[in-house]
């Protein structure tokens, strides 16, 4: 018999801590390999964790609503052998070799972090003498047996008996432990899968701007990402969502007293990307007003058309369609603006977000290469990312990378407003609702379906003409689908 300790693992995007939402077990529950035993939020998304070994719960190491950092134990499971539950737990163990061939390694959940590594199992170990938790590994060695492998444990000095609190870009999965030192570069890889170096203050200053590493130009020597290299891109960071509220606000009761609220987790990123759009991007907002009945019947049409029969079809999928297709006209539209190479960045591709309202606040997962999906492909996408963000499910990944964004206020009724640019993209469109309003056709007044749309674009890097004929493309297409056959 044996107590292990379940460590919160690094779930992937370099995220350095997380918040205890709910336990889905508690003390004296019996749990097999796998079985889900807590859902933690990050600064991106809910995540279920499942535990890597089996055996009965002791106990809960951390209160709910409590943010703990990565490496911390949170649960403890008596086994029936401490030998096969570390060996058991080796099988949810992927490794990611050292740059310096040191044989040092970090141990990342599977499901989770790094998807370039494969899996490999480590010999099993004699049992611990005790049973209580092990301490933590020295940097460059493999964990003991009686630590449950899928906690990453940062790397010290071989002469620091306890390893320092991790630390890591906002927007970067595992960092592979280096074995000489806690502050040498170490090897991140960022939401796009590249792989690149930067110091730990140099992660924490880029996780704390919401910088992904992987869009930062190197300049320090062998490719170092370096301070200044993370200072100058910040005025085109990658990822980030609209501002909102991450907890619904308490009814006004006349004489109470004032509620604090912690600002972290998904509203935390979400205010410091807004302030940095904000103030590096100059923004310029257009509108337009559109008849879209042709649109609306289209509509009609599609929910009767076989291949949208499981699917759920609504304007704002006519919407994103017509962005991909007006974007090959304008592809400055699809672009980023590169402070730290003064080069603008046109993108191979749209990755089309959606502004999606959740429990815990408002997110930005996008649908990648949208540009090349058919309609009912469209469709199912959009479908498929609303559902998800709904039930708090998505992922790091499905928030990195975005090029465009759209965000629907028409479901809540608005008409219109000047929307904020999503950090590291050059323009963001607002969907207004569509109303039956008195519409002048052929000299007649006529009740019409008619909404607004709203362009908010960087002025550095889309002038006036760009930005009008985008939007005047997209109006089109909603006034007369047929015209999408001349894109």
């Amino acid at each position: 018999m044996g107590i292990q300790h379940f460590r919160l693992p690094d779930v992937g995007e370099g995220l350095v801590e997380a918040e205890i939402v709910s336990w889905k077990v508690k003390p004296g529950d019996t749990v097999k390999l796998n079985d889900t035993v807590v859902e933690i939020e990050t600064a991106k998304s809910l995540v279920e964790l499942p535990v890597p070994f089996a055996g009965t719960i002791t106990e809960l190491l951390v209160p709910e609503g409590e943010t703990v950092p990565v490496g911390t134990p949170i649960i403890a499971v008596e086994t029936e052998s401490a030998d096969e539950a570390a060996a058991a737990a080796e099988d949810l163990v992927r490794t990611i070799p050292d740059e310096d061939k040191s044989g040092g390694r970090t141990a990342v959940l599977v499901g989770y972090g790094p998807k370039t590594t494969e899996a490999k199992r480590r010999a099993r170990k004699a049992p611990a003498a005790s049973a209580g938790s092990a301490p933590a590994p020295a940097a460059g060695s493999a964990a003991p047996a009686t630590t449950p492998a899928p906690a990453p444990t940062p790397a010290a000095p071989a002469a620091t008996p306890v390893a320092p609190a991790p630390t890591a870009a906002a927007s970067a999965p595992a960092v592979s432990a280096p074995a000489a030192s806690a502050a040498a570069p170490t090897e991140v890889a960022g939401g796009n899968g590249v792989h690149v170096l930067a110091k730990p203050p140099v992660r924490k200053l880029a996780k704390d701007l919401g910088v992904d590493l992987a869009t930062v130009t190197a300049t320090g020597p062998g490719g170092i990402i370096t301070r200044q290299d993370v200072e100058g891109h910040v005025a085109a960071p990658v990822e980030a969502a609209p501002v909102a509220p991450a907890y619904e606000p308490a009814p006004v009761v006349s004489g109470r007293e004032d509620t604090r609220v912690p600002v972290k987790g998904v509203q935390k990123v979400m205010a410091q990307a807004m302030v940095a759009s904000a103030f590096t991007a100059p923004h310029v907002t257009e509108w337009i007003t559109v008849d879209v009945s042709a649109t609306m019947e289209l509509v009609d049409r599609l929910k009767a058309d076989k291949a949208f029969r499981e699917l759920k079809v609504s304007p704002l999928l006519i919407v994103a369609k017509a962005v991909t297709l007006a974007a090959r006209r304008t592809p400055i539209i699809n672009a980023a603006w590169d402070e730290q190479a003064q080069e603008i960045v046109y993108k191979g591709a749209v990755n089309l977000g959606i502004a999606a309202a959740t429990p815990r606040g408002l997110i930005v997962p996008n649908i990648k290469n949208a540009d090349a999906l058919t309609l009912p492909e469209l469709c199912a996408a959009l479908n498929d990312l609303v559902a998800t963000a709904r039930e708090g499910k998505t992922q790091p990944a499905d928030q990195a990378g975005g090029s465009f964004t759209i965000t629907n206020v028409g479901v809540f009724g608005v008409d219109a407003g000047t929307p904020i640019i999503n950090p590291g993209e050059a323009a963001i469109l607002a969907f207004g609702a569509v109303r039956k309003q008195p519409w002048v056709v052929d000299d007649e007044i006529v009740p019409r379906w008619i909404t607004t749309l709203a362009l908010s674009f960087d002025h550095r890097l889309i002038d006036g003409e760009k930005g009008s004929i985008f939007l005047a493309d997209v109006a089109s297409i909603l006034e007369d689908p047929a015209r999408a056959l001349m894109f």
